[in-house]
C-alpha cells in the first residue's frame, strides 16, 4: 500500500487541494484510495469535498476510535466522493491532545500501555485498511502536535506541498528537524517521496529555491488560483471542476490536472504500484475501469 501525509509547515501553501487532487488523481487510475483528514480547521479537506457532517460529540468519528470509545465500526465513518474514500473531520479533532491524554493516564493507572502518536495507526491496522486500500493519503494541521505525529506514524512517508519562495525554503528546512526528531522519538524512519513547488512563476529567485531542494520534484505547478478557488467554491476536485463547472476548457488547467495524475504515478512508482487503468495525464472525460 502506498501511504503518505500531505505536510507543509507554511500554512495557505495548498496542502489540502493537493492531498484531495492526489486522491481523485489515484482514483482515476482504478486504485482504491483512503484519505484521513486531521485537520479541526473549518477550510479542512471534508469542507473541499462536501462530505462534513453532523458535529456533536455524540456522533461517532475517528476520535472516539482513537482513545478507544467508537460508537459504531470503522466502515460506518467512511463516506465516498470522486471514488475517495473519505473519514469526515470532526470537532472533536480541536481537543485531540486533551482526549489522548487523558486516556492515556487512564490507561497507565490500569497498568495499560497507550502511545498517543500511535493511535491513528491502531485504528487503521484494527480497520483492515492495509489490505482494504491501495492508497492512504493523511492530511494533517500544519502545526506540531498529535494530530501530525498520529498522521506521520501510520503513513511513514511525506509529500510536501511547497511554497517557491524563503518561506517555503525556509519551511523545507525546518521539516528535516521536525522528521529527525519523530524518528528518534518514534524509532521510526519518515521518508519524503516527493516535494511538489506550488504557485511557480520562474523568476530567478525561485528556481534558485527549486535548486536548492534536496528532495524529489516530479512536477511543478504554476499560479493557479482561479482553478482552486472554485474547487472550494463547488466543493469538489479540480478535475471536477474543469469537467462539470468550466464552460470552455483552458489549456493550462488541463496542464494542470495532467501534472496531478503524473505525480499520482510517480508516487504509486516509489513504492511498486501499477495502477490498473491509468488515464492519459489530464484526460477529464477518462471513464474509471470497473471490475
Amino acid at each position: 500500500m502506498l501511504a503518505y501525509s500531505t505536510y507543509s509547515e507554511a500554512g495557505g501553501v495548498g496542502k489540502t487541494t493537493t492531498a484531495a487532487n492526489l486522491a481523485v488523481a489515484h482514483a482515476r487510475a482504478g486504485l482504491k484510495p483512503l484519505v484521513v483528514p486531521l485537520d479541526p480547521q473549518d477550510g479542512d479537506l471534508s469542507r473541499l469535498f462536501g462530505v462534513d457532517g453532523q458535529r456533536t460529540e455524540s456522533v461517532d468519528n475517528v476520535v472516539r476510535h482513537m482513545i478507544r470509545r467508537p460508537k459504531g465500526e470503522f466502515e460506518d465513518l467512511i463516506r465516498t466522493v470522486e471514488g475517495v474514500d473519505v473519514v469526515p473531520e470532526h470537532n472533536m479533532l480541536s481537543d485531540l491532545a486533551e482526549y489522548l491524554q487523558r486516556e492515556k493516564e487512564q490507561s497507565e493507572a490500569m497498568g495499560e500501555a497507550f502511545g498517543i502518536h500511535a493511535q491513528l495507526l491502531r485504528v487503521l491496522r484494527e480497520a483492515g485498511v492495509p489490505d482494504e486500500y491501495d492508497v492512504l493519503i493523511c492530511d494533517p494541521p500544519a502545526t506540531e502536535g498529535p494530530h501530525l505525529y498520529n498522521a506521520i506514524n501510520a503513513t511513514r512517508s511525506l509529500v510536501i506541498p511547497v511554497e517557491p519562495s524563503a518561506k517555503g525554503e525556509a519551511a523545507v528546512e525546518g521539516l528535516e528537524e521536525l522528521v529527525a526528531g519523530f524518528e528518534e522519538q518514534l524509532s521510526v524512519q519518515v521518508g519524503v517521496l516527493a516535494a511538489i513547488p506550488i504557485g511557480f512563476k520562474n523568476t530567478r529567485d525561485q528556481r534558485s529555491i527549486l535548486d536548492g531542494i534536496d528532495y524529489p520534484v516530479p512536477e511543478v505547478v504554476g499560479e493557479r488560483a482561479s482553478l482552486m478557488e472554485g474547487c472550494w467554491m463547488q466543493q469538489c476536485s479540480a478535475f471536477e471542476y474543469v469537467r462539470e463547472h468550466r464552460s470552455r476548457r483552458r489549456d493550462y488547467e488541463l496542464e494542470t490536472l495532467a501534472k496531478f495524475d503524473r505525480l499520482a504515478r510517480h508516487l504509486e512508482a516509489e513504492v511498486g504500484i501499477e495502477a490498473p487503468d491509468p488515464p492519459e495525464p489530464g484526460d477529464v472525460d477518462h471513464e474509471v475501469m470497473t471490475v
